[in-house]
């Protein structure tokens, strides 16, 4: 009984003092972390834990050693059996980010959101001296960073703005923020230019960093919306060479439609860094836009072969098969690349383009109206909505969902050119020509002194618009910049040829009715008015221009005259001469 009582007695006498240098076996832990030698940081983390007396900062680095090895329950049932996701930011924040990997995200929430304040006021002084709770602030953007990220898994993009942009304001350098909201498209292009302004970098950058920061972060913001030059300043010069700058020079030649030269420069960067995330995307984009069947394939399979549970690496597989006109397996891979993730705006939009090349209208707008959900700071999803109504003949509403992505981008000439085209259909051609002639303005910004061939269509739109005003030599000069641009377009030929008649010169009309005709050998058009022009010369010129009476040759005499069967066949071998021209056009357009 006796040994019972002393047994009872020492169990209930504190600790003794560990003599351990536990400074050093903590030092270890985070070694072991550092090198990325988890199992081993576990092991001596608890028993640092038992050897502190259950230190708060032990038991953090417990939790974390934990949650780096993949058991998650076990961490947050740790924090929350000692209650101190109620009582520290830094192990309410890891317990929240326990369950948010556990894909529990109502239960998340609630530990971020639930504090008990009383029992935070009672607790403060006993952990005053913990580090954790000394940086407090400093938390603070991580847990407004996680709730946002819970917001947007929950489709509640509206708070999880919110708490993007309240984590931004509280660390200015916290740049995972300012790519969830750019990159997944939640501000328009004029409220990512009121949140730039709205960072507080004069207070927390010191004054050499506030042009670093600043600069890097506009060059992230969207570059679709209007044509632009890239121009790194005289001061960051040093950063020519920087991947992600020279990404952002190529993603910024993309949307200029210079597809040849972001190629290039895409290629290079693959080339030191063949796995770079931000990269990829942009490259498969321009291989489609080339139709570089080849090169899409074997890169699309080493993708998936290295990275199957990236949604970059589907996206790749549906963009070769939507290149080689195969929808149905195009929408099979795409599908998987939205499944895997939900906000990956490329393969949202190409999943609707591989429903419209099949004139499956209903069921591109379909997505495209989830791509417009889940992108509502991009007006892309909506510009395609309206091109869909208009290809159904629904002008009204193609019109209503033009001037919505004009109010997102309103310098983007693609919408501008959309715009022009229906203001055309409705007849209104003064307020086509604004919006063409503005379209026009916006591109030839850019600096280049002959545009890409990709506006060529906005040209000869811009000439038909002229024609119909009775501009006919400016509307020549349009088409003959069209021409330019892309010499082997039949409609270019058919629109100056029709110009030329309506300015009554029929000869040079006829000339470019056979070119037309040459390149696109059923050309309605081309051939209705070819007959109708060659009946009105016939009808305007003479049988006989000469007024002299032919001479006929005396028997006898050895003179010889030219005929007038002589000069028909004369006239014959010319046009047979002038004809030949437009065979050799259909050869080379049949050996391409």
């Amino acid at each position: 009984m006796a040994g019972d009582e002393v047994k009872i007695e020492t169990s209930e006498k504190q600790p003794p003092p560990c003599n351990y240098n536990l400074p050093k076996l903590r030092e270890r832990v985070k070694q072991y972390i550092d090198k990325h030698h988890y199992d081993s940081a576990l092991f001596w983390a608890d028993k640092i834990v038992s050897l502190s007396n259950g230190n708060v900062d032990d038991i953090y680095w417990y939790a974390q050693t934990l949650y780096l090895t993949g058991q998650y329950h076990r961490a947050s049932r740790l924090l929350r059996n000692k209650k101190l996701d109620k009582t520290n930011t830094s192990c309410r924040h890891l317990a929240a980010l326990c369950h948010y990997e556990c894909k529990e995200w109502q239960e998340a929430l609630n530990i971020l959101d639930l504090v008990e304040n009383n029992n935070m006021r009672q607790l403060t002084q006993s952990f005053n001296e913990s580090h954790f709770d000394l940086v407090m602030k400093e938390t603070e953007h991580s847990i407004n960073l996680l709730r946002g990220k819970i917001y947007e898994a929950m489709d509640n993009r509206n708070l999880a703005v919110e708490c993007y942009r309240e984590a931004l304001r509280q660390d200015v350098y916290c740049f995972e923020a300012f790519d969830l909201l750019v990159n997944h498209h939640m501000l328009t292009a004029q409220e990512e230019r009121e949140l730039m302004d709205s960072l507080p970098l004069s207070s927390q950058c010191p004054e050499d960093e506030i042009e670093l920061v600043r600069f890097l972060y506009e060059n992230r913001l969207k570059k679709y919306n209007k044509p632009k030059d890239f121009k790194l300043p005289d001061s960051l010069n040093i950063l020519k060479d920087n991947m992600d700058v020279i990404v952002n020079l190529s993603e910024r030649h993309y949307y200029n439609c210079d597809f040849r030269e972001c190629f290039k420069i895409t290629s290079m960067v693959l080339l030191k860094d063949p796995y770079n995330s931000q990269c990829l995307p942009l490259h498969i984009a321009v291989l489609v836009e080339l139709k570089k069947t080849k090169e899409l394939f074997y890169l699309a399979h080493k993708l998936v072969d290295l990275y199957p549970n990236k949604p970059v690496s589907w996206f790749a597989v549906g963009c070769y098969y939507l290149l080689i006109e195969k929808s149905e397996p195009a929408r099979r891979y795409l599908c998987k690349a939205t499944t895997l993730d939900r906000v990956y705006g490329p393969a949202w939009l190409a999943f609707g383009h591989s429903f419209a090349s099949d004139n499956e209208h209903d069921q591109a707008m379909a997505a495209y109206f989830t791509a417009s959900q889940l992108m509502k700071g991009c007006h892309l999803p909506i510009l395609y909505i309206g091109l869909e109504y208009g290809l159904t003949n629904n002008a009204k509403l193609a019109e209503r969902f033009f001037s919505q992505a004009l109010s997102i981008a309103p310098e983007d000439p693609f919408v501008l050119h959309e715009m022009g085209v229906i203001a055309f259909q409705n007849q209104d051609y003064l307020a086509a020509e604004r919006y063409f002639k503005e379209a026009l303005q916006k591109v030839q910004c850019v600096g280049e002194q002959v545009l890409v061939e990709k506006w060529e269509p906005l040209l000869n739109n811009l000439g038909h618009t002229c024609r119909k005003l009775q501009k006919y030599e400016e509307s020549l000069e349009y088409h003959r910049r069209a021409q330019i641009i892309s010499p082997q377009c039949p409609s270019t030929f058919s629109a100056i040829g029709y110009c030329y008649v309506l300015m009554g010169n029929n000869m040079m009309a006829v000339d470019y009715f056979h070119k037309a005709l040459g390149i696109r050998r059923d050309d309605t058009f081309s051939t209705t008015m070819l007959t109708n022009v060659m009946e009105a010369l016939m009808s305007e010129m003479a049988p006989n221009d000469d007024d002299d009476i032919p001479e006929f040759t005396i028997p006898g005499k050895l003179e010889i005259s030219q005929t007038g069967s002589e000069k028909e066949i004369l006239e014959e071998s010319e046009l047979a001469d002038s004809s030949s021209m437009a065979i050799e056009e259909v050869d080379m357009d049949n050996s391409d």
